[in-house]
C-alpha cells in the first residue's frame, strides 16, 4: 500500500484527545486509517518507526504531529484551522473546579465493588483508574505551575488495580481540589495566561493548557456520569449540566463508537 499521502490516526478508546482528533477530521472530510493500539499490536510497531510510543497521534508520510493540537493537524493535512474562542482564565478556573467537585459527589455515589470492578468500553481502565486520572490532569496542572513540566507520564499515574481505596481516592480529590483554588488565589489571577506552557505535546500559551486541563477533566467527567446512568443505573447527583461544557472545545461524543 502507498501510505505516502495516507493520513493515519493512531488511538485508544476513552482518549479525550485521540476523539476530538478523529471527530475534527472527519468533520473536514479528510479520510484517515484509524489504528487503534489496544487492538492491534502492529500499530505500536507503526508507531515505533517515529520513535513514539503515545497517542494520540496522527501522520501523514513520514510526517507526524501530536493529536492533541487541532492547529497541528491543520498544517499537517492541509486545510485552514479556525480559532475558537477561549473563555477567561477565571471563567476555566471556575469551570475546572466545579468539574472536579462534581466528579467527587459522583464517586461518592458508587460502591468501593463498583468502582474497582467496573471496566470501561474496550479500555482497561477500571472507574477508580478513570476518576484518579480526570483529578490527576487538574493537579499536573498546577505542578506545572509550581515548576515541573508536563510530561506524557504525569497523565500516566494512575492507581494499579486494588491499591487505592474509595476512601482515598476522594481524599486525592480534596488535595486536589485545595491545589486549584490555592493557586488560583495565589499566583493565577495574575498569571500572564500569553506565555508558553512547558508541555511535551504541542506549543501552547498557559491559556491553551488550562483551556485543556478544563476540558480534559471535563470530558473524563462526562465518562463517569455516562457509565453511572448506563452500567450501574445510577441517577449522578446534581449532574453536570452543558452550560459547563459550552464554549469549551471538547469532543461531541463521550465515548468511541463501537
Amino acid at each position: 500500500m502507498d501510505m505516502t499521502h495516507e493520513v493515519s490516526v493512531y488511538w485508544q478508546p476513552g482518549c479525550t484527545s485521540c476523539l476530538r482528533a478523529k471527530e475534527y477530521l472527519t468533520r473536514h472530510n479528510i479520510p484517515f486509517r484509524s489504528r487503534n493500539v489496544l487492538t492491534d499490536d502492529s500499530a505500536y510497531a507503526e508507531l515505533a518507526h517515529f520513535g513514539l510510543r503515545r497517542v494520540p497521534i496522527v501522520t501523514k508520510g513520514e510526517a507526524w504531529v501530536d493529536g492533541q493540537s487541532l492547529k497541528d493537524i491543520a498544517r499537517l493535512v492541509g486545510i485552514a484551522h479556525k480559532e475558537t474562542r477561549q473563555l477567561p482564565p477565571v471563567e476555566l478556573k471556575d469551570r475546572l473546579l466545579t468539574i472536579v467537585d462534581g466528579a467527587g459527589r459522583f464517586v461518592a455515589q458508587i460502591t468501593p465493588a463498583d468502582l474497582e470492578g467496573t471496566i470501561l468500553p474496550n479500555r482497561p481502565r477500571s472507574l477508580t483508574q478513570l476518576a484518579y486520572h480526570l483529578f490527576n490532569v487538574a493537579d499536573a496542572f498546577v505542578e506545572h505551575e509550581e515548576g515541573t513540566p508536563l510530561t506524557f507520564a504525569a497523565y500516566c499515574r494512575e492507581p494499579l488495580p486494588g491499591t487505592m481505596s474509595k476512601t482515598e481516592l476522594l481524599a486525592y480529590r480534596n488535595r486536589v481540589r485545595d491545589r486549584v483554588a490555592t493557586w488560583w488565589e495565589s499566583k493565577g489571577a495574575s498569571r500572564d495566561w500569553r506565555t508558553r506552557a512547558d508541555v511535551y505535546y504541542a506549543e501552547q500559551t498557559m491559556h491553551d493548557f488550562l483551556e485543556r486541563t478544563t476540558w480534559h477533566a471535563g470530558q473524563h467527567t462526562r465518562q463517569l456520569m455516562w457509565t453511572m446512568q448506563d452500567r450501574l443505573a445510577i441517577a449522578p447527583d446534581r449532574p453536570l449540566t452543558a452550560e459547563i461544557f459550552a464554549d469549551l472545545p471538547m469532543p461531541d461524543s463521550i465515548w468511541d463508537p463501537a
